[in-house]
């Protein structure tokens, strides 16, 4: 009778797969980030930044051709210098922000628009000043980055009662 010899794996390496098997079969899945959802955390990013009062972290999630239509400013600003000097007063402010309710359309997988509303808190004087607003930002991705590239910015009219 010829018998085949049917090679014996360590106990450790049984062990070690059937761990891994476990793992997979009963672990949840991954949630994988889409356009969406990348593209609403550098809207998310922002707004930590502008409560933070850190005009130089709010500056760098816009690409650097980016068009502002700022909440209080008269003009168009464009380019990171522009968007710079606009956001230039918020250093040490007290200023801060809240998103509210917000939609997302996303274009492609690489082009989101978003559009809501959110709520600044500006000091004057000494004292807080609400500011609600609405807000639309176009945002592109390129070399697995997300950035604005438009932010449109107004006071939000509130509706009559």
């Amino acid at each position: 009778m010829n018998r085949v010899s049917i090679p014996r794996l360590p106990i450790a390496l049984c062990f070690a797969q059937l761990v891994f098997v476990t793992l997979m079969v009963t672990s949840p899945p991954l949630a994988v980030a889409g356009p969406r959802e990348e593209a609403n955390a550098v809207i998310d990013r922002w707004s930590v930044a502008y409560t933070a009062n850190d005009p130089e972290a709010v500056v760098k999630n816009y690409r650097p051709d980016a068009i502002l239509l700022g909440t209080v400013s008269p003009v168009l600003s464009q380019g990171t210098e522009a968007i710079r000097k606009y956001f230039s007063g918020l250093k040490g402010s007290g200023n801060r922000n809240t998103i509210g309710e917000r939609h997302t359309l996303v274009l492609s997988d690489y082009a989101v628009l978003v559009t809501g509303f959110y709520e600044f808190t500006r000091m004057k004087d000494g004292q807080p000043v609400s500011g609600p607003s609405r807000f639309t930002m176009l945002l592109f991705k390129e070399s697995d980055e997300w950035l604005i590239a438009h932010h449109h910015s107004s006071p939000r009219v509130q509706p009559t009662k």
